[in-house]
């Protein structure tokens, strides 16, 4: 008898060892770009200059204002699409965990069963036995081999989606800083641009004020006062303006951050300028920075996730073979009745023979996603190049007119100067004075705009070479993990460790 059960177990040996051996569907190719290898921008190389141990990761720290460095590490922390996105590396790896128990039996049942049964029977010797308990124990136990790699193909897409949360958690930190130090330098040029039209303003007022007591006294003609009085209203007018700006961009910076609109009493404290940056601090050549940010890398996890999904769609195509057993004990309380165990296990083998196309087509559908997920990457690619491109020379070109206006503005300040002074002495009528008042104020607001415009396009150029893209914050925080643990039992995943600085790019 022992030797005829070694066939049986030679067989479920011989599929446990074949088990995983096969794995549907393609494996990935990472579908890189040729062209990235060989490209270079001048205008990258004409708008940075190599250092020998930059730091992408901080990289606003080039601007040496604590205030914005305040402000950015308090967005880390509070700002609600960070947590978000960390939030959705916890549901990854979760799903990571779903995956992962496909390697265990997926059957796995414990069953107790207490019946009463009353057989109604007429006459008997005993009628007393028609009535009675009966109990029963048992245990199931179901195996689907992962013959086709079904299971194994899951786990490598729900692996692949765990590293783009990752991924998508970095590039929601790159976004989330240059936002805050955009919004907040555009802040600072708004009061600036306020207090230059306040400024215009109030010297405009002294000149209305001085053409109306002339023309009172019958020196000048009411021309000069009208033309006064409008140009005084007109940069009256944009005061409110300039308010409201000030008002909404300090909003925006304060939900950045993680607070309810309103004022930012740090702001108030100091009046910072905005910088003039002249070039982009870098290292490595603009190939090897596109590769590093992370939208790109999520982006070729992406692929790598759908690329798997292919796999677990075609093992729909083949049979499933299972491995089934049950233990079931059961008693009853009859006199007499005995108490039986019974153990029966073997082999299960299942086949969709006729769907009428649908696993072929869900085959496609997912070949589909995968194209498309390849050509998102793509166009990702050349959008990161355009980007980083168009920052580079829009930093370069707004440095040059900042410098032009810059000499502008000093000239507009001394017509202006000299320009009173003639019609004071009766050198020149009064429109001259009007026109180099108006000069005046437009060049000094095209300066300050144009300064915004150059620290613009270097946070962008940061950005789009994927810096900023390191925190050493927990993906949760510790608000969030408490409420989270009070909810639902999440074992260790949220004790995640405190990340270590890298030392170079992310793999």
């Amino acid at each position: 008898m022992p030797s005829a059960r070694c066939p049986g177990r030679l067989a479920l040996f011989g599929a446990l060892a074949f088990t995983g051996c096969v794995r549907l569907g393609p494996d990935f190719q990472a579908p890189g770009e040729a062209w990235v290898e060989q490209w270079h921008s001048s205008a990258i190389q004409q708008a940075s200059l190599q250092h020998a141990h930059p730091d992408l990761r901080t990289w606003w720290q080039v601007f040496d204002d604590p205030l914005l460095e305040r402000l950015i590490a308090e967005a880390d922390v509070y700002n609600a699409n960070v947590r978000i996105a960390g939030l959705r590396v916890m549901e990854a790896r979760a799903q990571l965990g779903i995956a992962q128990s496909g390697r265990y039996p997926q059957l796995q049942q414990a069953t107790a069963d207490s019946v009463y049964l009353d057989r109604n029977q007429s006459g008997g010797r005993n009628p007393q036995d028609s009535q009675f308990w009966q109990h029963s124990l048992g245990f199931d136990i179901g195996w689907e081999l992962d013959f086709w790699g079904r299971f194994s193909r899951a786990i490598e897409s729900a692996d692949a989606a765990y590293f783009a949360a990752e991924a998508n958690y970095e590039d929601v930190l790159v976004l989330l800083r240059a936002q805050v130090a955009e919004t907040y330098y555009l802040l600072r040029t708004t009061e600036a641009r306020l207090r230059v039209a306040r400024e215009n303003t109030e010297q405009q007022r002294r000149s209305f004020e001085i053409t109306e007591k002339l023309f009172s006294s019958g020196q000048s003609d009411e021309l000069d006062l009208q033309q006064a009085k409008t140009q005084y209203l007109s940069t009256l007018s944009t005061l409110p303006d300039f308010e409201d700006q000030v008002a909404r961009t300090r909003n925006a910076l304060a939900v950045l951050v993680g607070r309810p609109p309103g004022q930012l009493p740090e702001l108030a404290e100091q009046q910072s300028l905005i910088p003039l940056i002249d070039h982009a601090v870098l290292q490595d050549v603009p190939a090897d920075l596109l590769r590093r940010r992370p939208d790109i890398r999520a982006a070729e996890l992406n692929v790598a996730a759908q690329s798997a999904l292919i796999g677990v769609a075609q093992a729909d195509l083949y049979p499933s073979l299972s491995l089934l057993g049950s233990i079931v004990w059961s008693t009853s309380s009859l006199d007499g009745a005995p108490n039986t165990l019974d153990r029966f296990g073997g082999p299960s083998l299942r086949w969709n023979l006729f769907d009428y196309g649908r696993t072929r087509n869900n085959v496609r559908v997912q070949d589909a996603r995968l194209q498309q997920l390849i050509e998102i990457y793509r166009d990702n690619v050349r959008q990161a190049a355009r980007e980083a491109d168009d920052a580079a020379r829009g930093l370069t070109k707004a440095l040059e007119r900042a410098r032009i206006l810059g000499e502008a503005a000093v000239s507009a300040e001394r017509s202006l100067t000299l320009a009173n002074a003639q019609y004071r002495e009766g050198y020149a009528d009064f429109q001259r004075v009007l026109d180099a008042q108006r000069a005046l104020l437009v060049q000094q607001d095209n300066y300050l705009v144009t300064r915004n415009s150059a620290v613009n396009n270097l946070i962008a150029l940061y950005k789009a070479l994927g810096g900023g893209w390191y925190s050493a914050q927990p993906r949760v925080d510790a608000a969030s993990r408490a409420q989270m643990q009070q909810r639902s039992h999440w074992g260790d995943l949220l004790d995640e460790p405190a990340p270590s600085p890298p030392q170079g790019a992310p793999p």
